[in-house]
């Protein structure tokens, strides 16, 4: 029960998307970026493999970024692109966990991501120290070609992306 004896409750929105191939998870990636505005946090999710950077290149070329400009951080930890927005992609796949994500400083690129959009891969090491208003994207392995993608999030700044993504 919250104050004064009225329930509260926390609306997670899921949208999940079957893709058949990489033109189909780039061209969901890509919508999203479209719909995107600053502020945003995005936690991928996934096995190696899943399709993390093939969708983080679809979100930046929704968000008018150059496909040439983007690279995996894999070796740096953290890209900046300019786009429609700046974009600042992570990719934590080389730490430990917390403790090295607060090492690196993420609280400052957190306090960054309010004039962009922030792409974090490998984004399960450090989701304890992400705002709970993250869009969650979750990538699954289904075979060779095809991938489970589950979007959610309990923030209403998202209500655009995932109308859009109703629309498919």
């Amino acid at each position: 029960m919250g104050l004064f004896g009225v329930k509260c409750y926390t609306v997670i929105v899921e949208y999940v998307f079957l893709s058949a191939g990489p033109a189909a998870t780039a061209a969901l990636g890509k919508k999203i970026g479209k719909n995107l505005g600053a502020g945003t946090i995005l936690a991928l999710v996934g096995e190696l493999g899943s399709g993390k950077t093939l969708f983080s290149r679809a979100i930046c070329a929704g968000l008018d970024v150059p496909s040439r400009q983007v690279n995996s951080p894999t070796f740096v930890l953290v890209n900046e692109y300019r786009g429609r927005l700046p974009v600042f992609h992570l990719d934590l796949y080389r730490i430990a966990g917390e403790a090295d994500g607060v090492e690196l400083g993420i609280a400052d690129y957190l306090r960054r991501a309010a004039l962009g959009v922030m792409i974090i891969e490998w984004a399960g090491k450090i989701l304890s120290l992400l705002p709970a208003g993250v869009l969650k994207i979750e990538l699954e392995v289904v075979s060779t070609r095809q991938r489970r993608i589950v979007i959610s999030s309990a923030d209403d700044r998202y209500k655009n992306v995932f109308l859009e993504l109703g629309r498919s």
